[in-house]
């Protein structure tokens, strides 16, 4: 594994991934074909010690078998979601319905099946990525309200904030996509960008029905009949974060956010 305490440097346009892999001929092919495509790559060959590089390595990206000794994939994405929001690909060369979900249900914004062509795989890596870019990261600097007045000086009147077009507001839930906050009757709520981005898309239309073939598109960025079992899943994560009864189902068709009522 690459060392933890000296990272590779990340850029922007080269994010650091780290790729959980047990075969070791799967894990170095894929490392060399990612660093060619210009990628920093750690590699950890088990569950426990994917967990740990987490924890040392910061990555911008896990790329995460499902099948792997001493704590399994979808655990470790479990464990991995405990602490953060970071995106997700699984791989898995099982295309049974109940791994491809069990995967998906524990936190992963998306999957690809091996074996996969490498430029495949960078498409996809790149499109998660993409999601990222939505989510500002939050950086907690003094501001002038903030700052202490100084002795003797009145303190400083500070204005009521104006309301901005950016919020949108829906029967307790405020999504204000300046700072890509999401709260639920005053809650914080936690979503992962790919969450953010499918309720993004739900807000900007609410009462409208949209199909699962246009999520695929603008939210994982498919123009192709890809597998919609992942649109399914996401909602599914999305109604237990924000409300089961915020999303209605429109059978045969999609999904539609309910109308403030």
């Amino acid at each position: 594994m690459t060392s933890a305490a000296t990272p590779p440097a990340t850029t922007p346009a080269h994010p650091h991934i780290l790729l959980v892999e047990d075969d070791e001929v799967i894990r170095e092919a894929t490392r060399m074909a990612l660093e060619r495509y210009g990628f920093p790559v750690s590699t950890a060959a088990d569950g426990l010690e994917g967990l740990e590089a987490f924890h040392t390595v910061r990555p911008d990206l896990i790329l995460l078998d499902v099948m792997l000794p001493l704590l399994d994939g979808v655990g470790l994405c479990r464990r991995i979601r405990e602490e953060s929001q970071l995106p997700i690909l699984m791989m898995s060369a099982r295309t049974d319905p109940v791994d491809v979900v069990s995967g998906l249900e524990a936190g992963a914004d998306d999957y690809v099946v091996k074996p996969f062509e490498s430029a495949v795989l960078v498409a996809r890596i790149r499109t998660v990525l993409r999601r990222v870019r939505v989510v500002p990261t939050a950086v907690d600097a003094p501001t002038t309200a903030d700052a202490p007045a100084a002795v003797g000086s009145p303190l400083p009147e500070v204005p009521a904030p104006a309301p901005s077009p950016a919020v949108r507001s829906f029967d307790g839930m405020r999504v204000d996509t300046d700072s890509m906050e999401v709260h639920v009757h005053g809650r914080l709520v936690p979503l992962t960008p790919t969450e953010l981005r499918l309720l993004l898309e739900f807000t900007a239309a609410p009462g409208i029905v949209l199909e699962r073939s246009t999520l695929l598109e603008r939210v994982w960025d498919y123009d192709w009949g890809a597998d919609t079992r992942v649109v399914d899943v996401h909602v599914q994560r999305l109604r237990a974060k924000i409300g089961a009864d915020r999303i209605e189902t429109v059978r045969g068709f999609g999904y539609k956010l309910r109308r403030p009522s």
